[in-house]
């Protein structure tokens, strides 16, 4: 794989459109050193952006909770949003906006400092490897938990957050796993480390967590409509451990995952039910604006 730093094309740089290999920040920004940074991940589709909007919002608002403004409207990186992966002719691929304090400061405070903002785009396939997509993945349980969250801007794509992701699915590939599930600051069922989570039951039911410390991402809300659409019940609630032995189908949602089957979640086993098939079909279906099935 060509490493990110060594890619061809433009990136769209604090307003330009700069070299793929000129766009630099220095060693001792603020967003490096204090986690001062927030991102977002958006899939391109048939080359369009999925839920490009909701995407620019979340990017305001975790700017917002972290302190800092977005020096340009929603509808200026929208538009630069459209016309970097038109630039780079993308057509089914992701998109990275961040904003980041730079280096005027390099202390705790950082309220003189510039915010920078860049948005790149490539082509990119399955985040998962397609046949694990077909199988299902297989997750360990993590020892790092989601903090309280009266503790952290939970609500945010937030740099720092996801360093205990990091951690736990550099663990679980270490055991053998994909990835890795992620409890809460009180032992409940939370997510992946980079994707939220659905359990459904003998009934037909789906049981998804309730983002109370964790991100409640776009492409979970996406799910949750297309389930009620096919008049599946989709109960939101606190998840025991121990109860993932009632379940008999896990999947996983997200930007990168999308609908991603899981077989395995430590020494519980679930199957890839039709009804799980069905919604990552008709997801598909959505995002690439086709007649579900």
């Amino acid at each position: 794989m060509i490493p990110y730093d060594k890619r061809d094309g433009k990136i769209w740089y604090n307003n330009e459109l700069v070299d793929w290999n000129d766009v630099k920040l220095h060693v001792l920004s603020h967003g490096l050193h204090y986690a001062s940074c927030v991102f977002e991940g958006e899939r391109v589709y048939d080359g369009e952006i999925f839920k490009l909007e909701e995407h620019t919002k979340r990017f305001f608002h975790s700017a917002k909770r972290m302190g800092f403004e977005i020096p340009y409207s929603e509808d200026e990186i929208n538009l630069a949003s459209k016309k970097i992966i038109s630039v780079q002719k993308v057509i089914n691929g992701y998109v990275r906006p961040v904003a980041w304090r730079g280096s005027e400061m390099m202390a705790i405070s950082a309220q003189k400092t510039k915010i920078h903002v860049a948005l790149a785009t490539w082509e990119w396939g399955s985040y998962f490897d397609p046949k694990l997509k077909v199988e299902g993945i297989k997750l360990n349980i993590s020892n790092w938990r989601r903090p309280a969250p009266n503790t952290i801007p939970w609500d945010t794509k937030a740099a720092g957050l996801y360093m205990i992701c990091t951690l736990s699915k550099h663990e679980a590939e270490k055991q053998g796993f994909t990835d890795s599930l992620m409890l809460d600051h009180e032992g409940y069922v939370a997510e992946a480390t980079g994707a939220n989570i659905f359990f459904k039951d003998k009934e037909g039911n789906l049981h998804t967590p309730i983002p109370d410390s964790f991100l409640d991402g776009i492409t979970r809300r996406t799910v949750i409509e297309i389930a009620k659409s096919k008049k599946i019940n989709v109960i939101e609630r606190k998840i025991k451990p121990d109860e993932l032995s009632d379940f008999i189908g896990c999947f996983l949602t997200g930007t990168a995952a999308e609908v991603t089957p899981v077989s395995q979640i430590d020494k519980f086993n679930f199957k890839v039910c039709d009804v799980i098939i069905g919604l990552s079909d008709s997801y598909q279906a959505k995002v690439r604006k086709k007649k579900a099935a």
